[in-house]
């Protein structure tokens, strides 16, 4: 009869499994934030009585419940178990995707994409909670990288695997291949996910909870919408600054509650708040630059939707490939230099565009260096600001800081999206004079993030 394996290899292939969930799910959930965009012209003409305007809200409804309920769910999930918010949640958003693809109609559309927005909001802290908790610390770099590059290859590939969906099946598929990759994760984690110690905490503070998931959703439906309804109109003002007003009232009665809906006490370790903080920047930055490179080639060089996505594809590679690399080489007092090098290429490659994007088409010579560069900074800063995050965080609150930080990185992506609406929409579309404009907007945000990350070297020197 052979010897039974070693309980170092039975926890290391346990981690694997959930490390190949959480990466499974983190994918198909960042990969709707984007995949969505290249479907616009599909869906106009499904749905011919509607304006542009309303179906915008196909991305919006997502964004906006995936910001609000991130740090919500992260509180939940630590108090009401990791293991089973994650397979509730990543249930629901297969459900939802199933909902999308069979929608008749807009509304029902919208309201399955809102529900599937808040689905994967509950994904993406359990998940990351449950690979911070069952990794040793030895394995915990690579870890974070390989779910770091989950995310990042999901967020710049949307574009291309959407556009080539699209253009083959039509926009239900974007939505109905969730469905089977759905079904087969939630199958494994019933049999193979275990539920890490520290589950049964006090669950938070249910007024807390509320004010905050409005106050975020209302910030990030002003600052996504405000293109579109005018800055300076009843419904962006309302909407940012309730949202802004909501969103301190949590904080507040946060910092003084035994069981708050945030876990501010977290924000008083410094490289937990710089790593929050730089990602608002850095995410900032990647929305922005993701959101006008597809509309610039369709519009500007007249590039098909698939050939678009095909364009940006080489950026998403290199983007996974340096998270990866990140995550199995960076040591932590690594980090913030990966960070600020990371930050500072993208700010150059930004400038860069800016100064020779033009009407001509210059793939090889401007666009695939410049998609390169840009792909793999930000897989490396993501990454390496994830795993700052995850180290200085304490096991009981993992699901908790991981949905703080993504929320911020969210919450700074909807105002990159804001800042392009706006600049677009004061030039023409057709012309290369916006997006440089844009552009130059992410050299600055960028650059924003590259200054802090002196910072962040200091404070892990000191806790190290």
């Amino acid at each position: 009869m052979p010897d039974p394996p070693p309980a170092s290899a039975a926890v290391d292939s346990r981690a694997g499994l959930v490390l190949l969930l959480s990466a499974g799910a983190t994918f198909v959930a960042f990969l709707d934030t984007t995949v969505v965009n290249v479907a616009f012209p599909d869906l106009a003409r499904s749905f011919p009585a509607d304006r542009v305007s309303d179906l915008s809200w196909v991305v919006s409804s997502y964004a906006v419940l995936f910001a609000a309920l991130l740090t919500p769910m992260g509180r939940i999930a630590d108090a009401f178990g990791r293991k089973r918010v994650f397979l509730l949640s990543l249930t629901g958003f297969t459900a939802a995707s199933a909902l999308c693809a069979t929608a008749t109609g807009l509304p029902w559309l919208i309201t399955a994409r809102a529900l599937q927005g808040a689905a994967a909001a509950g994904m993406i802290p359990a998940a990351l909670g449950l690979l911070l908790a069952t990794t040793s610390p030895a394995r915990l770099a690579a870890a974070i990288g390989a779910w770091g590059a989950a995310g990042s290859m999901a967020t710049a590939a949307g574009p291309a695997l959407g556009g080539v969906l699209v253009n083959a099946f039509g926009w239900r598929s974007v939505f109905l291949i969730n469905v089977p990759i759905g079904i087969l994760l939630v199958a494994a984690g019933v049999r193979g996910l275990p539920e890490p110690a520290g589950a049964g905490r006090r669950l938070p503070d249910p007024l807390g909870t509320v004010a905050f998931t409005a106050g975020i959703g209302l910030l990030v439906l002003g600052l996504t919408k405000g293109s579109d309804w005018g800055w300076t109109s009843g419904a962006t003002v309302a909407g940012t600054a309730g949202g802004a007003a909501l969103t301190a009232a949590a904080l507040v009665r946060s910092a003084g509650h035994r069981a708050p809906a945030v876990e501010t006490a977290l924000l008083r370790d410094r490289t937990f708040a710089l790593s929050s903080a730089i990602a608002a920047f850095a995410g900032a930055a990647l929305f922005a630059w993701l959101l006008s490179s597809p509309l610039f080639l369709t519009t500007v060089w007249h590039y098909s939707v698939l050939k678009a996505g095909f364009a940006v594809t080489p950026g998403a590679l290199t983007s996974a490939l340096a998270a990866v690399a990140v995550g199995k080489r960076a040591k932590p007092h690594h980090l913030p230099a990966v960070v600020g090098v990371s930050m500072v290429a993208f700010a150059a490659a930004s400038i860069w565009t800016y100064l020779q994007l033009g009407p001509e088409t210059r793939y090889l010579a401007l666009w695939l260096p410049m998609g390169l560069i840009g792909g793999a900074a930000f897989g490396a800063a993501l990454t390496a600001l994830s795993t700052a995050a995850a180290v200085s965080l304490p096991p009981l609150r993992f699901a908790s800081g991981v949905g703080m930080t993504t929320t911020a990185r969210q919450v700074g992506g909807a105002l990159g999206v804001a800042a392009t609406g706006s600049i677009i929409a004061a030039h023409s579309v057709g012309g290369p004079r916006a997006y440089q404009d844009v552009y130059l907007a992410c050299a600055v945000l960028a650059a924003v993030a590259a200054l802090l990350a002196p910072a962040l070297a200091r404070t892990i020197v000191k806790e190290s």
